[in-house]
């Protein structure tokens, strides 16, 4: 939809991650003359990638995946014309230290059943693990538990999970999942990521990766907006905002800007610095200080040979949870292994225990670790490596958080917020990213008297599934 410049509204979006651009660019696919502010030199925000200064490689920040179930990333992928740059896998494959692999994968039998015939063959757990997770995944299946005062790993205890089902199954699900410990996370939120991708449907399990460095994934969003007429102005740091009229100032760089309505998608913190102390946003104050952050660590290692034929792997009952074979990953056209050399990257989220530790440290481990799953690590040569930090990756999902996570709104009637943190009604993750950009972007178009859609229904439930939809 293209509408008449001269009733076109001007309106401000400050931040260029996930949530901001989403917002823009729905906004200008309704016709507004979108002006987005990037303190950065580039966009993404936590999804963004850049030339590493001391490899001389381009790097994505962290690796990030999304399932079948995110309809609405998937939405923003369409709308922005990048679909096609996700690689999809409908196989996880976990393995041992020692190198026995198990693999789970969809069957023809229906939802929630699809996988059990791989779940029950896989070695990694025994007949009383699977046996425990069945129980606990039967109680899920029904309905989603509450969200009370309780954390996950206590639920599951309490629905006597076994400890290797904890460890080997539960955990390195969650952990990624959500980037915080299971003794943390919230009962529903769990819960939640194992109905919406395990439980529904085969589609909505399916893996996604990326096949191109994120920062061309979501350079495509900048120049969405830039070709609807709108700005994408980069190493613009707001300092302030201010009521103006009906409208709203921002001050960026020294120059101010008019805007008729504005979405803030900034973290929560650098939130708490723009809005004012008191007054009328004292209770948005209140709410952001209660919340806390996980981060995520990505260690990047160059190798000069193959070191395996998987292009990833969840790995188990060690400090390095996942290997993203980004040889494999970064060409999509690719039909043999490659012929010289091994990019992978390996993520450990909820890293808390790598925050203080030097780069050296963390790769002396990581190359130990990773020899013990791919014995040809331990024979290859290091090339080159770096380790990147996200100390504030993601806000914590902890019990009961949804009491303090802001509503899109706002008392100044044009000024709307977005984020992964606002009430979305998904956890930290880039489909609750997305979802926050939509809402604040239906939200500031009904402030001006325009009635928009931008949010897709979730996937419907397969199957059996059916009958507890």
């Amino acid at each position: 939809m293209t509408a008449n410049p001269a009733q076109a509204p001007a309106v401000g979006v400050v931040g260029g991650g996930l949530a901001g651009l989403s917002a823009a660019c729905a906004l200008a696919a309704a016709g507004c003359r979108v002006t987005l502010f990037e303190r950065r030199p580039f966009v993404g925000g936590r999804a963004s990638s850049y030339e590493h200064p001391g490899t001389g490689e381009i790097v994505d920040n962290c690796q990030h995946v999304l399932l079948g179930c995110c309809t609405n990333l998937l939405d923003f992928y369409r709308r922005i014309g990048v679909e096609e740059r996700i690689l999809w896998f409908d196989q996880l494959t976990f393995v041992e230290p020692g190198g026995r692999r198990s693999l789970i994968r969809p069957s023809w039998l229906p939802a929630p059943l699809h996988t059990a015939p791989s779940f029950l063959a896989v070695p990694s757990l025994r007949l009383r693990d699977k046996l425990a997770i069945a129980r606990a995944m039967s109680s899920i299946m029904r309905r989603l538990p509450a969200d009370t005062a309780e954390n996950f790993l206590a639920w599951l205890r309490r629905h006597g999970q076994t400890e290797r089902a904890i460890e080997r199954f539960w955990k390195v699900v969650l952990v990624s999942a959500l980037n915080e410990d299971l003794d943390r996370v919230s009962v529903y939120y769990a819960a939640q990521v194992f109905r919406e991708s395990f439980l529904k449907s085969a589609e909505a399990g399916r893996m996604g990766v990326p096949a191109v460095p994120l920062g061309e994934l979501y350079g495509a969003a900048a120049d969405f907006i830039r070709a609807r007429g709108g700005e994408v102005l980069l190493r613009a740091s707001v300092e302030k905002l201010e009521p103006a009229g009906q409208g709203l100032r921002v001050l960026a760089g020294g120059r101010e800007r008019a805007a008729e309505a504005a979405v803030l998608a900034v973290p929560f913190d650098v939130l708490a610095r723009l809005l004012p102390p008191a007054g009328e946003f004292h209770d948005i104050q209140v709410k952001l200080e209660r919340f806390t952050t996980s981060p995520i660590t990505g260690i990047h290692l160059w190798f000069d040979r193959q070191i395996t034929d998987l292009p990833h792997a969840v790995l188990l009952e060690r400090t390095i949870q996942w290997m993203f074979h980004k040889s494999l990953l970064l060409d999509r056209h690719a039909v043999s292994q490659p012929e010289t050399g091994s990019y992978v990257e390996l993520v450990v989220s909820s890293s808390k225990s790598l925050v203080e530790k030097t780069r050296n440290q963390i790769l002396e481990m990581a190359q130990r670790e990773l020899a013990e799953f791919f014995p040809e690590a331990s024979r290859a040569q290091l090339v080159k490596a770096t380790v990147i930090k996200e100390v504030k990756a993601t806000y914590s999902a902890l019990p009961q958080a949804d009491a303090y996570r802001p509503e899109t709104a706002t008392p100044w009637p044009r000024l709307f917020l977005a984020g992964d943190w606002t009430a979305t009604g998904w956890p930290a993750t880039m489909e609750g990213a997305v979802r926050s950009g939509y809402k604040a972007a239906e939200a500031l178009l009904k402030s001006v008297g325009r009635d928009e859609r931008f949010l897709v229904p979730d996937l419907p439930a397969r199957g059996l599934m059916r009958l507890f939809a």
